[in-house]
């Protein structure tokens, strides 16, 4: 922080186990990184290439370098680990993986049927070379897992070696932990904080709304994930109880009398 404030929640230092952002690149140019960089690149933990996007984007290799110089891990988004599995290429995928030089990788089924088992054998090998970052619900809003699925499968490939297991929401965040209108399925995630931990998942919040709501549930060091580049420095600020909608979460109870 730039001055010091009383009563602002403290934040672990990178490379930090909770309090985790993940910030979701859906194209930026090279000069975009460079600028998220500067304005915030020692807040992000994680940037994932959304989806198929590193297939597309221009200056792939530069962009990674920019973000691990700023000691942020890189990583492919989980559909395109599933492009490549479907095609049988799963070991192009880690050739890939290792001449771009990541560190970190995701492994999903959201976009097509995997048995679980072969899922589980997914991480267990990348485990060996990376970070594993392992994703849990389905991307199609007509596919609904029940409580047990979701938890059965999160403790299953936390066990198989992933780092975090990441809760399904997309870039709309309307599907998965949250409702088609955006709002928190509350009692599943109680379920899941309850059974799996708070702090083994990566939760998939692309909307201030939902960021506010699981600073207000789990406090400041939720693991976060999905977040607009442009949306960093604000998401740490509603961390710190900055911004309106958390202003008072971490004030004492005499201050707390000042709220409007």
């Amino acid at each position: 922080m730039n001055y010091t404030l009383p009563f602002i929640p403290s934040r672990p230092e990178k490379p930090r186990e909770s309090g985790i952002t993940m910030v979701m690149d859906k194209g930026l140019s090279l000069r975009e990184c460079e600028n998220m960089v500067s304005a915030g690149g020692y807040i992000a933990d994680f940037v994932k290439f959304g989806f198929g996007t590193s297939a597309v984007v221009g200056s792939l290799e530069d962009k990674v370098k920019v973000f691990h110089r700023a000691g942020i891990r890189v990583y492919l988004g989980g559909t395109l680990f599933e492009a490549f599995v479907i095609r049988g290429m799963f070991d192009d995928y880690v050739k890939l993986a290792k001449r771009l030089k990541l560190e970190t990788v995701e492994v999903s089924d959201g976009s097509m049927k995997m048995e679980h088992s072969q899922k589980c054998e997914y991480i267990k090998k990348l485990a060996q070379d990376f970070t594993v970052l392992s994703e849990v619900g389905s991307k199609d809003e007509n596919v609904h897992l029940s409580t047990a699925e979701w938890i059965n499968g999160m403790k299953s490939e936390l066990e198989a070696g992933a780092f975090k297991v990441i809760a399904e929401a997309r870039e709309g965040g309307n599907v998965g932990i949250f409702n088609s209108a955006g709002k928190a399925e509350s009692e599943l995630i109680d379920e899941i904080i309850a059974k799996v931990g708070a702090d083994s998942v990566l939760w998939e919040t692309p909307l201030k709304s939902q960021q506010v709501w699981f600073i207000k549930k789990i406090g400041a060091n939720a693991n976060l994930g999905n977040v607009a580049p442009n949306e960093l420095i604000a998401l740490e600020a509603l961390r710190l109880g900055l911004r309106g909608d958390t202003f008072f979460e971490y004030l004492p109870e005499e201050l707390k009398k000042n709220k409007i």
